[in-house]
């Protein structure tokens, strides 16, 4: 009898071991890939929509052009995991029964318990909250003036919020629209545990686009018209944006694997199996064992290089064969903000930190690179104009 293997999610992790999987496999199973979503989003490269929401239709691929034809896609969104069964429960749907299971389901938002964030606040998970984070930045503009500027907030000075902030910039200079933006982080720096000299390029570039950076105290409080910082301080919006933070899916919270207690995070081994040895995790719902202390990092680049081996670990599983240990390899960091960027200890660069046009070319790379590898180089093209 042919084993069923199912996949879950369609982020970096889904869709890179869906093909991985595909090619490995060769036929030698039954491929089902599940999704809420039946298109891939490159999520890194979503914060582009909040200045220009045509843009789309470059950063999400459907997926009949990734997929094989024999590789069965399921719409729905995913409730739970009964692995003494086997079966993936889904929303609108009978269960699907699996042999062996991939979970890459991605991560949610984290709002730390701050009263009144998740309520108020627009997050950056998806395509629609980028749309969403759009519509408000313009109607709040609109209603502005020059005079009277919209105050927009983004709470969280990581990759997310960085980038988000540059887009909003954009967004305000190409239309000269009467915009304040705000970029709170609660701790002493932005870009928070990377290099100094790093933070110090990218805060560079941020004053340059007129954001106010606001460091060393947490939100505390926010209310329909107020983020309340540390003790004293306050800020009033028209949009706030929160990008401050990950935590487990709500799906996985009851699942018999081993998780993290607080935030339900899927522990796997450097072979990505858990502790049923026929679900495999990857990605941001996963706290993948690395060598040292810390698992490999929730970041798109850990996701792809993950999804090669995973795919290929699956079809190992199936095949009864050895599984690979995957060891995540820091290739470097690009930053956008608006139309420039910066880059750090990018692998085979002379310099550590730059910026100009090589790190913008390079940021360009990146996306079409991955754009190409999961559909092909026509879309690929397409696309670099806009990354």
């Amino acid at each position: 009898m042919t084993d069923k293997v199912v996949v879950l999610g369609a982020g970096y992790a889904g869709a890179g071991a869906i093909k991985s999987l595909e090619d490995e496999l060769n036929g030698d199973a039954d491929v089902t890939w599940i999704a809420d979503v039946d298109y891939h989003l490159v999520l890194h490269e979503s914060h582009r929509c909040i200045r220009d929401p045509s843009i789309q239709d470059k950063v999400s691929i459907p997926v009949h052009e990734i997929k094989q034809p024999t590789t069965e896609f399921i719409q729905d969104t995913v409730t739970g995991i009964d692995t003494d069964d086997r079966v993936v429960e889904l929303d609108n749907r009978d269960g699907v029964d699996y042999d062996y299971l991939l979970v890459g389901l991605g991560s949610k938002t984290a709002f730390f318990g701050i009263e009144g964030l998740k309520e108020y606040a627009h997050t950056l998970k998806s395509l629609d909250d980028a749309l969403g984070i759009h519509d408000a930045v313009q109607e709040a503009a609109r209603e502005a003036s020059q005079s009277d500027p919209a105050q927009v907030v983004v709470g969280g000075a990581g990759l997310s919020g960085i980038q988000t902030c540059g887009e909003i910039a954009e967004f305000r200079d190409d239309h000269r629209a009467p915009i304040d933006i705000h970029l709170v982080e609660g701790l002493d720096e932005i870009f928070p545990g990377n290099d100094p000299e790093l933070q110090g390029a990218l805060r560079k570039r941020l004053e340059e686009r007129d954001v106010n950076i606001e460091t060393g105290e947490f939100i505390g409080e926010v209310d329909e018209e107020t983020v309340y910082i540390g003790d004293e301080d306050e800020l009033d919006y028209d949009v706030l944006i929160w990008t401050g933070g990950i935590t487990g899916r709500d799906c996985v919270r009851d699942v018999d694997l081993e998780k993290d207690e607080r935030n339900h995070r899927i522990h796997s081994e450097g072979d990505f199996q858990t502790t049923n040895e026929r679900v495999f995790a990857i990605g941001d719902c996963a706290l993948i064992d690395q060598p040292g202390e810390n698992p490999a990092p929730p970041t798109a680049q850990a996701a792809w290089q993950a999804a090669e081996v995973a795919g290929e670990n699956l079809a190992r599983a199936v095949r009864d064969q050895p599984l690979k240990t995957w060891t995540h390899k820091d290739k470097g960091t690009v930053i956008s903000v608006g139309e420039k960027a910066v880059a750090h200890d990018v692998m085979g660069m002379p310099i550590d930190t730059f910026g100009g046009l090589p790190a913008k070319v390079l940021k360009k790379g990146i996306a079409t690179r991955w754009i190409n590898d999961v559909t092909g180089l026509g879309r690929a093209v397409k696309a670099w104009p806009d990354m």
